[in-house]
C-alpha cells in the first residue's frame, strides 16, 4: 500500500483522503495514519504546486549551475552543499557523477540577478573551483508534467 500511496500523491498531492482510500481499497483512517507516518519518517518531505510561470505575468529566470568543488576533509561534499542550499535563491542542490560535483538550480527575476548570485556568492566560496551556468529558456516537461501540449487540428479534411 505504501508504494501505491506514494505514487498517487507524487502525481497529485491535492487528492482527498476519501479518494485515496477508495483507490487503495482501505479505510480513511489507515490512509491518514500512513501519511502521518511517511511524514514523520521524512519520506514525504513536502507538498508542492507545479506552476507554468510562462503563462503568468511574473518574470522569473531559472538557471542550472554545474559546480566543481574541493570536498572538505571528513565532510566530503555535504558541508559545501549545505552552505549553498541555505541561500534563498537556491531551489535545489544535487550531488552528481561526472565532470562536475554539484548541480544547483536557482531562480531570480532577471539574468543579471542570477548571474550576480553566481559570480558574487557561489563562485566566491573558497571550495568552489569552477562553475558552468545554463539558463532555462523553455520548459517542455517538469516533474513528469508536460507544459507544452500540441494543439490537435480537429478540422475535417475535404477532398474534392
Amino acid at each position: 500500500m505504501r508504494d501505491e500511496l506514494l505514487a498517487i500523491i507524487e502525481k497529485n498531492s491535492r487528492i482527498g483522503i476519501s479518494d485515496l482510500a477508495a483507490m487503495l481499497g482501505v479505510g480513511e483512517d489507515l490512509v491518514v495514519n500512513e501519511l502521518a507516518a511517511l511524514e514523520a519518517e521524512g519520506i514525504i518531505c513536502g507538498y508542492h504546486t507545479l506552476i507554468n510561470w510562462d503563462k503568468t505575468d511574473i518574470d522569473t529566470v531559472t538557471a542550472l549551475i554545474e559546480v566543481r568543488v574541493t570536498p572538505q576533509r571528513g565532510e566530503g561534499f555535504d558541508k559545501i552543499a549545505e552552505r549553498i542550499y541555505k541561500y534563498p535563491e537556491v531551489r535545489s542542490v544535487y550531488l552528481l557523477s561526472g565532470g562536475y560535483d554539484l548541480m544547483v538550480t536557482l531562480e531570480g527575476k532577471t539574468l543579471k540577478e542570477v548571474s550576480g548570485f553566481v559570480s558574487e556568492k557561489l563562485s566566491a566560496l573558497d571550495t568552489v573551483i569552477s562553475t558552468a551556468t545554463h539558463f532555462i529558456l523553455k520548459k517542455y516537461k517538469d516533474h513528469g508534467t508536460v507544459f507544452v501540449q500540441k494543439e490537435i487540428d480537429e478540422r475535417e479534411m475535404i477532398i474534392p
